[in-house]
């Protein structure tokens, strides 16, 4: 696959400009240099006054302290037509409706174990698997209420771009503010543009979430009681913990303001005790309930799961959900489409290696050089070999890893990601992208049109993950 030409979002050719960018592209041609500039200033400004950082770990300023960075934002929208989206969109909806029949599936009959189609060691020695799951009825049997679903684009035999799900996240998605951020920033900066083209709302996330947080609740009033739960302000996401609150008109809480009395659970309040209904939760299952999983944790509430496992509380995304989204798990997702649907997938997924298996083992140590190589539970662009891009030391370094640890690893071909013009210090110029939109999972499947759209900064770099210093676009779906 990498050796195909790029596949550009908005040049078809270098004097042709794909017809759903040709309205933007006479636009942006008549922008004065120095206006765009100035724009791009007062994006940065804005942003940091409003306080949309991302905590970056690992990294310190020159006092040793930790570093907040400003998530880079770019002035050029990806665009994409109204036919793709819907395509992409059933494809997603397909996709996380056979995830949760699939997390469901684990923690009750395991019918796809009893099949053959997935190996039981996958899911039972998975680090993520929560054996105190089985058996437990979650509403609805949704586990993955919000899933950030990784999209790459890259050229097919054809040379056109083809779509590719890069991975599912399923446990405690990221990224939402700063699609609604980016977008409310290109309204504000360029209001004419939305005046000259169709572009799909997103602003009604927020109202979608709490919908579907709602859903999930046990509660049978109408308003339940919905909390957003944060490991707190050092969180590299505290941002978007506190942001997602506030736009639904919930209470932001950290694991101290909860306890559990009488088999429920109650924050505390000015005016005293108040039941919650549902725990929109942002840590890890292994902090949320220290009597249960890790007894240091200061994050949770002691005695949550045992409310939870009752049926009293919903908590979103479920515990357990981890199983899903796990890296060797991912391969089988097509298989799973297929076995709880009866479906073909809509969406591909990118061609994987297992290290784990013989065959694959051997392929993937003879092609260090030319594979992604990623740890099965590595995130946010850490512990990865970019094979291309990587010296002979590090390949060494590498090829001794997956030795030791054959099934902690999965490669991948090192997909040519389409670009998207990008404005940076040089002027305008090609950057690879990716798209993660988010679904959710309530009464039923919806999301807003668009998603993410994260972009690599560097020339050349494959990598868009925020932590390794990607920026941010707005991406517009263009409605019929």
């Amino acid at each position: 696959m990498s050796s195909r030409p790029m596949f550009d979002e908005m040049h078809a050719s270098s004097s042709e400009v794909r017809e759903h960018y040709r309205q933007y592209a006479r636009w942006l041609a008549e922008q004065p240099e120095d206006l765009m500039a100035s724009r791009r200033e007062e994006a940065e400004m804005i942003f940091r006054r409003v306080g949309i950082t991302f905590a970056v770990y690992g990294a310190k300023d020159e006092d040793g302290a930790g570093t907040e960075r400003l998530i880079p934002f770019d002035l050029i929208p990806r665009i994409i037509p109204a036919h793709e989206w819907h395509t992409m969109e059933e494809g997603l909806v397909q996709r996380v409706t056979a995830l949760n029949r699939f997390i469901h599936d684990v923690y009750h009959e395991q019918e796809i174990i009893k099949a053959g189609v997935i190996p039981a060691d996958q899911i039972f020695q998975n680090a993520q698997f929560r054996p105190e799951m089985m058996g437990v009825n979650v509403p609805h049997n949704i586990y993955s209420h919000i899933a950030g679903i990784d999209i790459v684009r890259a050229p097919n035999a054809q040379g056109e771009g083809e779509y590719y799900v890069l991975e599912d996240n399923l446990r405690v998605p990221s990224g939402v503010s700063y699609m609604l951020e980016d977008r409310k920033m290109m309204m504000r900066l360029f209001p004419e543009l939305f005046g000259e083209n169709r572009v799909a709302p997103v602003a009604h996330y927020p109202d979608l979430l709490l919908e579907t947080l709602r859903a999930s609740s046990p509660a049978t009033t109408a308003e339940p009681t919905v909390v957003v739960l944060t490991p707190g302000m050092y969180n590299s996401a505290y941002f978007e913990h506190a942001f997602l609150a506030q736009q639904m008109g919930v209470e932001l809480v950290e694991g101290q303001d909860l306890f559990v009395k009488d088999n429920f659970v109650y924050m505390r309040t000015t005016r005293g005790p108040r039941r919650v209904d549902v725990i929109y939760r942002r840590v890890d299952d292994d902090f949320l309930d220290p009597l249960v999983f890790r007894p240091t944790s200061t994050l949770g509430c002691a005695g949550l799961l045992g409310v939870y496992r009752s049926g009293n509380v919903a908590i979103c995304n479920a515990v357990g959900t981890g199983v899903a989204d796990d890296k060797s798990i991912y391969p089988y997702v097509p298989k799973m489409i297929e076995f709880y649907l009866g479906q073909k997938p809509i969406l591909s997924n990118v061609p994987t290696f297992m290290g784990r298996n013989p065959e694959d083992l051997k392929y993937m140590l003879a092609n260090l050089k030319d594979l992604v190589v990623k740890e099965v539970h590595g995130a946010g662009g850490y512990g990865m070999l970019v094979g291309p891009a990587s010296t002979q030391a590090e390949i060494e370094e590498f090829r001794q890893a997956v030795l030791a640890k054959p099934d902690g690893y999965i490669a991948q071909p090192t997909l040519s990601l389409s670009t998207c013009p990008t404005y940076v210090k040089s002027g305008v110029a090609p950057r690879h992208i990716d798209l993660r939109p988010f679904v959710l999972s309530g009464k039923e499947v919806q999301m807003v049109p668009g998603g993410l759209t994260r972009v690599a900064l560097k020339e050349g770099s494959l990598v868009v993950n925020s932590s390794q210093g990607g920026g941010t676009k707005d991406t517009w779906i263009l409605e019929d």
